[in-house]
């Protein structure tokens, strides 16, 4: 449950907003605020400490995105995910990040320790055996990745789609075991953009992505 997770350091933070909604989010996709499930902006604020409108703003833009569905009066509530709606994000996800990554020509040093940190976050949230933070280093790692493409629109499109797909099963020992193998996947993604092998690149930035997806399809079919 959402109330469950701790509380902000500060309701007066100014990142609140993104916080109230990369919570939320993260709730919903992994699958640990359930599909039906009706939240309301008074009971999350009061969890939290906050006040009712980064809140609700949050609330507001996850129902845009299709994630949240407005109930008048009673709040929102979690709409229900597809099997076919997944395996479609998946298809889509695999041409626009395997795009991405081919388009990358040149990469500084900058980028390439960047990408080595974020790897090593994940690695240790693996060991850790956190998922949210596994989640989060792993996000960052990918902006970072096809944000060097050059291609704003596309980074935009690529990470509204990853921001917005149902990660059920995560925690599930399959899902466990794929967070780990999927540690050297990272490191190895950036020593093959070092090398200039596009093809390769393409190759392993598939298998990296659709070795995930009988992991959600299982888990979305067996709950919903």
């Amino acid at each position: 449950m959402i109330n469950a997770l701790p509380p902000f350091d500060s309701p007066l933070e100014a990142n609140l907003r993104s916080s109230v909604l990369q919570r939320i989010r993260l709730e919903i996709v992994s699958g640990k605020t359930r599909p039906g499930e009706i939240l309301t902006v008074p009971t999350l604020a009061k969890a939290w400490g906050s006040s009712t409108t980064p809140v609700r703003e949050a609330l507001l833009e996850l129902s845009n995105q299709g994630l949240l569905e407005p109930l008048r009066n009673r709040g929102f509530r979690v709409c229900i995910p597809t099997a076919e709606d997944l395996k479609n994000l998946f298809a889509i996800r695999v041409q626009l990040e395997g795009y991405a990554i081919t388009s990358v020509d040149n990469i500084s040093e900058n980028a390439v320790a960047e990408l080595r940190l974020h790897a090593q976050e994940i690695a240790d949230a693996v060991t850790a055996r956190d998922t949210f933070k596994y989640l989060a280093a792993d996000r960052a790692f990918h902006y970072t990745l096809i944000s060097l493409a050059g291609n704003e629109r596309l980074t935009k499109m690529i990470m509204n789609l990853r921001d917005n797909m149902r990660l059920y099963g995560i925690e599930s020992p399959a899902g466990m075991e794929r967070q780990a193998l999927s540690v050297d996947e990272h490191f190895q993604l950036v020593d093959v953009i070092i090398s200039g092998d596009k093809q390769r690149a393409l190759s392993l930035m598939k298998t990296h992505i659709l070795d995930w997806e009988p992991i959600f399809l299982d888990a979305i079919e067996a709950d919903l």
